[in-house]
């Protein structure tokens, strides 16, 4: 790293040194031959561009020499690419087609430039964002969890987890800011810190994505990409406001960014809250409510030797834990508290009033999550390549607080600090072949400064290798790569007495809870594909590739009860790390009237990490009857183990947006996953979480004009029909609460099959505009608009209790929801 940084400071002060390279061209109209004003041109690779002005001509100067590929876009017109060989004074025009459709961007995730989607053997998904404007979601996974081959795990309103294809946890990979993100994300409870309006646009890369990212992309990537970077001379920014009915949340943000003389910046704060959501079963879902706090900023130097920037965010938020504990005579929820001298010291549960079901603060039993980030981002122009290095700090804690006899106590609470690196050398264009190398990873140290552990604390090492070379010969683009991973685990020794307090080695009736235990872990990634058009708007692509994962702190050292779910679990440092080989197969069509894209995959995963429970001498389940790490009690006990397993099948998209009727768009989708642990008896072969196959249809009326104040405005209906799962997952038992003073503690497993349900959505929008500029854009968005009561089966909530009023189980999800979303845009660019 010192060497980087002394080439870094080099390269600053030699900078006059490089040459004046510039481009510039003219954006026009394909149907009237005028120029386009207010374009923007944009360069990915180099976070640069700029906006046409009132003839459509535009420039970019002081930029590095090299092939780079190009974007020009404009709201109401189709994105156009280029790829540019950038020289001391190059041309390039833009024509650009008038289209309704989203904007899709270009793919930039795990490849060693920009490239156009077509083009790309790998199979991604993008999420623009019209998209998350026009759609209504509470937190940032929720945003896409109908994208085809995505959903999430959801814990409540505040927290999913991303699953990409039916596996998620450790094999879904997060990437932030362009950095991989450094939390803790192997526990069902634990979700994504990071703030929705803090996300521009998705891109999802389905399938391994080991070979630029290293362990835990086994089954994809979700990268989170922040706004560009304004074109030279531009100042904007804007302000949001969204309220939402069902949950009463209110979502207020402020933003701010600009760019002069190459150098940028942006600034944003925003925060949400909302109390319980309600649905017609349940009523209000005590405790699930949340509130977070955002805060963001951005600075860049952008040169003719490439660019520099300083990013750092802050991500603060709190949220209820909902458990689902209900009165036996009555069915309603069951609220926990504490009262001096009452009950030995134990839980009393009395009914909530109206009041804490309607409070933005959450209840005594709730969970804190904070985030810290600091990332350092470099491009610097060598010859006609370039070097680029990517480097974070990442400091994450979370704290539970889950007894009510003791408030502002944290049961659970890990802390961690991480460093990410990233450098590599992207080589210069030669006869359409690209090729990138380098060297990226983490080391990361957790603690626990609760007064539980489940885990140990711990440290770990990662470093990779790797090569990714690309080759264009006419009509096909041929992409593959090579990595190589070490990863050193430590797992550290611990000790504790009766009281679960820290104690030093071999204390007389002292346990000895974490042995300590160092881990090696070393894998081999590979991918190889190719994408051949057979016409210009027709393509197919085809990849194979091998991920790796290596396994995580909880399936190495664990060893005690998981409050979240009251199993007792046992870890294995001597696991192997999971690989996978993946065939994918896409087909698609992109042309002005359709666009249908149909992709299938075939996963073999081997040595899949997966809890399994154990059996006692006597044949029945094996329980750990120990008060060791949580003091819950009896508990059954799961150990990590592994075994093959098997997933295969694919989605399907098709958008209808006829040329001849600009008015109209269709949009569907299908996804459809299958397959679980092989070898081992059907009554456990079935993986936790895995989707059931799910459609989503949704008739937009794009009425765009209406006179001279309303400008994009469009209305549009919906509908997301969700099948029944019957490859129920059977084997984890759940810990579902406090139902009846006879029976203390009640475990149940999802034993039936997960009901489908049908939702309607309804939405409509438009940029208000006055004397042609937009004073406003006004999203109104209604989920599940006939109030539909339905349980997910990616919810966490289908374990709970049952109501013994109704014999329902279970915690129902979200109910009709309004949602009003205003954003009022700021521009304090001056315009020649």
């Amino acid at each position: 790293m010192k060497q980087f940084i002394i080439i870094l400071l080099i390269l600053f002060i030699s900078s006059a040194g490089y040459t004046q390279n510039s481009l510039s061209g003219k954006i026009t109209d394909e149907q009237s031959g005028q120029g386009v004003a207010k374009a923007n041109v944009y360069i990915p690779d180099l976070k640069t561009g700029a906006s046409s002005d009132r003839e459509g001509n535009y420039s970019l100067k002081n930029i590095p020499a090299g092939t780079y590929l190009v974007q020009a876009r404009l709201v109401g017109y189709a994105l156009k690419t280029a790829m540019v060989k950038i020289g001391q004074s190059t041309i390039q025009d833009f024509t650009l087609t008038q289209s309704n459709t989203d904007l899709h961007e270009v793919v930039i995730t795990g490849n060693s430039s920009a490239a156009d989607p077509s083009k790309t053997p790998q199979q991604f998904t993008q999420v623009t964002n019209q998209y998350l404007n026009e759609n209504s979601a509470t937190n940032v996974i929720d945003a896409i969890a109908n994208v085809p081959g995505v959903s999430a795990i959801t814990d409540g309103q505040s927290i999913s987890k991303p699953v990409i294809r039916g596996l998620g946890y450790n094999r879904v990979l997060t990437v932030t800011d362009g950095v991989v993100q450094v939390d803790q994300p192997w526990f069902d409870e634990f979700g994504i810190e990071v703030d929705p309006d803090a996300v521009d646009r998705f891109e999802i890369l389905k399938g391994p994505g080991s070979l630029a990212y290293g362990s835990d992309a086994i089954s994809g990537v979700i990268n989170l990409i922040p706004e560009k970077p304004l074109p030279e001379g531009e100042t904007k920014g804007d302000f949001l406001i969204n309220y939402q009915t069902n949950n009463g949340l209110i979502n207020n943000m402020l933003h701010a960014a600009g760019t002069k003389k190459g150098i940028s910046w942006s600034a944003r704060i925003d925060y949400t809250m909302a109390h319980a959501y309600q649905n017609r079963y349940d009523g209000y879902v005590l405790n699930s409510q949340f509130n977070n706090f955002n805060l963001d900023g951005t600075i860049g130097i952008h040169r003719k030797w490439g660019y520099t920037q300083l990013h750092a965010s802050y991500f603060d938020m709190a949220t209820g834990i909902v458990d689902g504990t209900r009165d036996s005579l009555t069915g309603n929820q069951l609220m926990a508290v504490s009262y001096p001298g009452l009950n030995g010291g134990e839980p009393t549960y009395v009914f909530p009033t109206n009041q804490q079901f309607k409070s933005y603060t959450p209840l005594v039993i709730n969970q804190r999550i904070r985030h810290t980030k600091v990332v350092w981002d470099n491009s610097i122009a060598v010859g006609k390549g370039r070097f680029t290095g990517v480097f974070s700090f990442q400091k994450n804690q979370r704290a539970e607080n889950n007894d009510p006899t003791m408030p502002n106590t944290s049961d659970i609470y890990y802390s961690s600090n991480g460093l990410t690196y990233d450098v590599r050398y992207v080589s210069p264009q030669m006869g359409g072949f690209n090729i990138s190398g380098g060297v990226n990873g983490v080391y990361q140290v957790s603690q626990s400064l609760g007064t539980l552990m489940l885990i140990p604390n711990y440290n770990l090492f990662q470093i990779g290798a790797f090569a990714i070379a690309t080759e264009s010969i006419g009509k096909f683009t041929i992409s593959g790569g090579l990595r190589y991973d070490i990863r050193i685990f430590n797992g550290m020794d611990h000790w504790v007495d009766s009281l679960q307090e820290p104690v030093p080695p071999y204390t007389p009736a002292a346990i000895h809870e974490f042995p300590g235990f160092t881990s090696n872990f070393g894998g081999i990634s590979f991918s190889l594909g190719a994408a051949y058009n057979i016409t210009h708007n027709i393509y197919i692509k085809a990849n194979i590739a091998r991920g790796f994962r290596a396994p995580n702190v909880a399936e190495c050292g664990a060893n005690g009860v998981h409050d979240g779910t009251v199993v007792y679990e046992i870890g294995d440092p001597n696991l192997k790390p999971e690989t996978s080989l993946e065939e994918d197969l896409t087909f698609g069509v992109n042309s002005k009237d359709v666009s249908f894209e149909l992709d299938l995959f075939n996963n073999n995963i081997n040595d899949f990490i997966y809890a399994k429970g154990l059996k006692s001498v006597f044949g029945g389940d094996s329980i750990n009857n120990s008060l060791n790490a949580a003091g819950l009690g009896a508990a059954p006990v799961y150990k990590y183990v592994q075994g093959p397993a098997h997933l295969y099948g694919g989605e399907i998209a098709l958008d209808i947006h006829p040329s001849l009727v600009t008015w109209l768009e269709l949009y569907t989708s299908g996804t459809y996953v299958t397959g679980g642990l092989t070898g081992v008896p059907d009554s456990i072969k079935v993986l936790p979480f895995v989707p059931p196959v799910k459609i989503t249809a949704d008739l937009k009326f794009n009425i765009n004009k209406i006179g001279n104040a309303i400008r994009h405005s469009y209305i549009k209906v919906g509908m997301i029909d969700c099948f029944q799962q019957n490859d129920v997952y059977q084997q984890y038992a759940i810990y579902t609460g406090l139902s009846t003073a006879e029976t203390p503690y009640e475990y149940a497993a999802s034993k039936s099959a997960t009901a489908g349900y049908v939702l309607f959505n309804a939405g409509l929008g438009g940029d208000f505009q006055s004397r042609g500029r937009t004073f406003c854009k006004l999203y109104v968005m209604v989920n599940n608009l006939f109030n539909t009561p339905y349980m997910d089966y990616m919810s966490r909530f289908k374990y709970y209790p049952v109501n013994y009023t109704t014999q329902r189980v279970g915690v129902f999800n979200m109910g009709r929801n309004i949602s009003l979303k205003l954003i009022v845009p700021l521009d304090f660019t001056k315009y020649n």
